[in-house]
């Protein structure tokens, strides 16, 4: 054969190749009407839809102009899609009695999956701290698999991913500091009961993160004698019970010595005589 013949051939090999490529590209992207019935929400996801007032708008929208933007979803093993991204626009769907729905149709492994759906929620104008803290720990956990993935010097997973490096970039998604990103992780170490009082704001951000390096059976009796008293912790009183918790010593009578030391007064200062 000819040496021109061969590289016409093989040249059109390739673009044989190259074109079934590009096109499984755009059926794996293609938008696509669903069945409702075929959509799944997302496998723990940490933000909430609730049938609000917004939720109520959002549904008369969807009852007149149908769904403008696309959900994104994936295919599941088992049959279906798993949302991504619209969980909101599921819902009002649903609520609205839709039969299908718009889907943008995405094939991505577990890790990715996550790291898109936070980030298509995480700057919602209505996110609650422990929502944000949920998401932020799954995307961290889920950017230090893939990181750990793409070691060059094999395919084994490194669980030594520096946390420091997912932090600064996560920082970097949201408009947060990395250790601002580690405090909101932190949370994720309360109790649920303090958690809820997080989000209920009757327990400020500073000290809950304090009180998270408490061991449960700490968070529990820090939280029966504050509920007992009908108090709530400044963020010096939650940086002792850190202390005492990390030297052994938060005995009842230390978490109580502790929660009932009142602030020094401050004296009135003397007048200044010319």
């Amino acid at each position: 054969m000819p040496k021109n013949s061969l590289n016409v051939s093989l040249k059109g090999a390739d673009d044989i190749f190259s074109t079934e490529e590009s096109r499984q590209e755009q059926q794996r992207e293609q938008v696509q009407q669903i069945p409702i019935g075929e959509l799944f929400p997302f496998k723990n996801h940490p933000f909430k839809v609730l049938d609000d007032e917004s939720m109520q708008r959002t549904v008369e929208s969807v009852e007149q102009y149908g769904v403008l933007s696309p959900l994104i979803a994936r295919p599941r093993p088992e049959g279906g899609y798993e949302i991504i991204s619209g969980h909101r626009r599921f819902h009002a769907a649903q609520l609205a009695g839709l039969d299908k729905i718009k889907v943008q149709v995405r094939n991505v492994d577990d890790d990715q999956a996550i790291i898109d759906m936070v980030d298509a929620n995480i700057q919602r104008e209505h996110i609650s701290p422990m929502e944000k803290a949920r998401a932020l720990k799954m995307k961290n956990e889920a950017m230090k698999r893939s990181a750990g993935r793409r070691k060059e010097n094999g395919c084994q997973l490194d669980t030594h991913f520096p946390e420091a490096k997912t932090a600064t970039q996560i920082g970097a998604d949201v408009g947060e500091s990395p250790k601002q990103i580690f405090r909101y992780i932190r949370l994720n170490e309360l109790i649920p009961e303090l958690q809820k009082k997080v989000d209920s704001n009757t327990l400020k951000f500073n000290p809950a993160v304090e009180l998270s390096y408490l061991t449960p059976d700490e968070q529990q009796s820090f939280l029966d004698y504050a509920e007992a008293q009908d108090c709530t912790p400044s963020l010096s009183q939650a940086q002792k019970l850190k202390v005492a918790s990390k030297e052994g010593t938060l005995t009842l009578d230390k978490l109580e010595e502790i929660m009932s030391a009142q602030k020094p007064s401050v004296a009135p200062r003397e007048p200044v005589l010319n």
